[in-house]
């Protein structure tokens, strides 16, 4: 083998081992309040912003169509549009306290509604 094909080899080498051998630093991936403004459904009501991103914390009423629940979190309600398949495992009733995270989906010609993303039952 050549001296410089040696050389290189070595380089590249240590330049693996050393980015092997780096710290990996963790990163924070809980909620954050960066676009979640609107954090109850009396304030969300009020003022409307299409596809805002809202965190909500409440009980789910009543079903009142296929994916549709009455949601409030004590301030108000507003329909809450929830896919079937997003639902935890665990029993939700009208006492269970959820969370749910989703964007406001305002109409012309309805109130608006939250279509939410994902929910998560709270103990």
């Amino acid at each position: 083998m050549h001296a410089s094909l040696k050389s290189r080899l070595f380089i590249g080498g240590a330049i693996v081992a050393a980015a092997l051998a780096a710290p990996a630093y963790a990163q924070y991936t809980g909620p954050s309040e960066a676009g979640r403004a609107q954090n109850t459904v009396e304030a969300i009501l009020a003022n409307p912003t299409d596809d805002q991103l809202v965190t909500l914390q409440g009980q789910l009423l009543r079903k009142i169509g296929k994916e549709k629940y009455i949601f409030t979190d004590g301030t108000a309600e507003i329909v809450a549009e929830i896919d079937d398949d997003d639902f935890p495992r665990e029993p939700v009733d009208e006492k269970t306290k959820v969370e749910i995270h989703g964007e406001v989906d305002t109409g012309l010609r309805r109130p608006p509604e939250i279509e939410v993303d994902s929910i998560r039952v709270v103990k």
